[in-house]
């Protein structure tokens, strides 16, 4: 038995010489063997100060000369609290840890369902008191739920949990135990123990460590097995953890296609985790993304937000053919999503810049019921897709402004302002409008110092484009203090946002004129709206452009007689400017005197209207609204329109209503 237990130990110096120190880690134990006695085998193995097996036996070992270490690394070693499952003499609580005959599938199932309706550790620790018998899955089960319970941004909420008597009676079963323990149980008792941020060289950790070496070393754990190790070394020790490459090769030794629906989950989920960060096993990944596109119809909710999670995480760009078919079988998911499940999905679905029309009617069916009660991230993330997407979505904009209304003071600002952006980019109004923006305000007059600035600005411009103006708040914006702010929040102020405040500082001086406030600097005024990344202003549309070019050169009589892409004075791009003098004649678009009247040809491709309706965007709407404004006849020639002409003639028959409705004369 004594030969037994030293093998096992150097085995144990085998492991440790596999684990690599972190940055700053210092030796936190060392097992020396020189010509000298050692310590019982057993009292090494546990963290009583008395030999476990014969109280406080002191027997002495030989061994050769030579030196044992052990190391470990971990992301960050102030986390974990040395000692704090070490201690189990203290623990006054016994219970049996059942390995010859642990409890059935449902007995385990039904423990794990009244685990999850605890809302406190101290709930699931009396339920730990109350069961005398736990098979070693239900142990792991236990630690899992009180670490979702109690961690922290920084640690565990209470580390004092860790101290618990039924924690340490517990954590000393699986540490005696530790070789009878299934290979289920063992590798979740690490990831657990890994989330409760455990010593990593407590004797508990030693040993569950050492244990999955040898088993790992047999090749005889199922791939979720191998990926729940895995997930536990990444926390102690990185991706390039000697085991983890380990785990890997026995992964990639058998096809995805040979892998149960779970295993491929838990693939996913071990990759994304942080595996396969920097484009690690990338091949794998390709394997797994096209068998995965053939079974997406047998994904329930929780796996299809996984997958597309892991897809975000993981940047696979490449798998739209993946990302397609899962969001087909999201529509049907829809309304039994978990708000976090959804929350991914729209998050996958907006990075890889998909829309669907089924699945926007399925959730025009479930949002407007849960606006009320669904977490306030997952509606905000609602709204930021339809945003992102360009649509309008009438039942969910209206469900949206009303429970706005009254939930908006426990939102944060950024979910405020997230909530509040795509009414102003889609240009839409709700039937509550008043009621919205008195919220609005008044939590502008309550909350403006929490707001970021970048986060306030793009708030406030929304709010201009639907002719919401937002004057008692802009005369701080243009403050240079603010600016400064701006400054500060990145490498300096971009375009878009020197065009955001443009816009905003034209829209006062235009649409109200009772302002009186500071003026923005000229320095920070830009001439153009239009941008590289996210213009103000919706370029032309190229084909729909050249057929009515072609159509006003037979109107006007050539080519001369009109500009196009004009810059104004006012930063706003003319598609198309025609020149009147005072008899209403045509000018040539080169002459600068007696010019009477100025019309701007608005051509409005499909992609300056929200994708499923015929609704300008807001940046467009307030473009012509502030065209007319600066003197400008504003025609607009809208795609629908176009689309249905045949033939030259009806092109110019067209043009000629919308530009001169007054005039029969068809040449100039």
């Amino acid at each position: 038995m004594a030969l037994k237990l030293v093998q096992r130990i150097q085995k144990l110096a085998l492991v440790g010489q596999q684990l690599r120190c972190l940055h700053g880690a210092t030796w936190l134990l060392r097992l020396s063997m020189r010509s000298c006695e050692s310590m019982c085998p057993m009292c090494l193995w546990t963290g009583s100060r008395r030999c476990v097996a014969n109280q406080g036996c002191h027997h002495r070992l030989w061994y050769d000369c030579g030196r044992m270490k052990l190391t470990t690394i971990v992301r960050d070693p102030l986390h974990f609290s040395p000692g704090s499952v070490c201690l189990h003499r203290d623990a006054t609580h016994m219970f049996w840890l059942s390995l010859q005959h642990p409890p059935d599938m449902s007995a385990e199932q039904a423990f794990a369902d009244h685990l999850a309706r605890c809302s406190t550790s101290r709930q699931v620790l009396k339920i730990l008191r109350s069961t005398e018998t736990v098979s070693d899955t239900m142990a792991a089960t236990v630690l899992h739920r009180v670490a979702d319970l109690e961690q922290g941004e920084n640690g565990l909420l209470d580390p004092g949990v860790l101290e618990k008597d039924v924690v340490k009676a517990l954590c000393f079963q699986l540490e005696r135990d530790s070789t009878r323990l299934s290979n289920g149980g063992l590798v979740s008792a690490l990831l657990a123990c890994t989330r409760l941020y455990v010593d990593p060289w407590s004797t508990l950790m030693v040993r569950l460590i050492s244990e999955s070496q040898e088993r790992l070393d047999r090749g005889h754990m199922t791939i979720s097995h191998l990926c729940t190790l895995a997930e536990a070394l990444l926390a102690l020790e990185g991706p390039s953890c000697e085991m983890i490459q380990q785990v890997m090769q026995q992964v990639q030794e058998h096809e995805p296609g040979d892998w149960s629906l779970q295993e491929l989950i838990s693939v996913y989920d071990m990759l994304q985790a942080g595996v396969g960060e920097g484009g690690r096993y990338q091949d794998l990944l390709n394997s797994m993304n096209t068998h995965a596109i053939f079974i997406t119809s047998r994904l329930d909710p929780t796996s299809v937000s996984k997958v597309l999670n892991a897809l975000v995480v993981l940047k696979q760009t490449q798998a739209m053919p993946l990302v397609v078919s899962l969001c087909k079988q999201s529509v049907r998911h829809v309304p039994h999503f978990s708000d976090e499940e959804l929350t991914f999905v729209l998050g996958a679905l907006m990075h890889f810049g998909h829309s669907d029309r089924f699945f926007i009617e399925a959730m025009e069916k479930h949002i407007p019921h849960v606006t009320f009660t669904a977490h306030a991230e997952t509606i905000t993330k609602v709204m930021q897709y339809l945003g992102r997407r360009n649509i309008l979505s009438l039942p969910i904009f209206d469900a949206v402004a009303e429970s706005f209304v009254y939930r908006a003071d426990s939102y944060s600002t950024s979910q405020i302002a997230r909530q509040i952006m795509p009414f102003g980019k889609l240009g839409y109004l709700p039937p509550n409008t008043g009621e919205v923006f008195r919220k609005v305000e008044a939590i502008l007059y309550s909350r403006f110092t929490q707001f970021q600035p970048r986060t306030l600005l793009n708030l406030l411009h929304s709010c201009t484009l639907i002719e919401r103006f937002p004057v008692n708040f802009v005369a701080k914006v243009f403050n240079p203090y603010f600016i400064q702010q701006l400054q500060a929040q990145g490498t300096g102020i971009d375009r878009i946002v020197l065009a955001q405040l443009t816009q905003l500082y034209m829209t006062v001086k235009l649409e109200c004129p009772f302002y009186d406030g500071p003026s923005l600097l000229h320095k920070y005024r830009v001439k153009s709206l239009i941008t590289r990344v996210r213009s103000l202003e919706t370029p032309v549309d190229g084909h729909l452009y050249s057929c009515v070019k072609n159509g006003l050169v037979d109107l006007l009589g050539g080519r001369a007689y009109f500009a196009s892409h004009v810059l104004t004075p006012y930063c706003y791009t003319l598609d198309v400017e025609i020149k009147l003098d005072k008899e209403g004649y045509v000018l040539p678009a080169s002459h600068t005197d007696d010019i009477y009247k100025r019309i701007a040809l608005c051509i409005d491709g499909p992609k300056r209207f929200s994708v499923n309706t015929r609704r300008l965007l807001g940046k467009e709407a307030i473009k012509q609204r502030h065209l007319r404004l600066l003197g400008y006849e504003v025609v607009q020639i809208p795609f629908y329109e176009y689309e249905r002409l045949q033939g030259q003639g009806e092109t110019v028959q067209y043009l000629h209503k919308k530009i001169f409705p007054h005039s029969y004369r068809l040449s100039w």
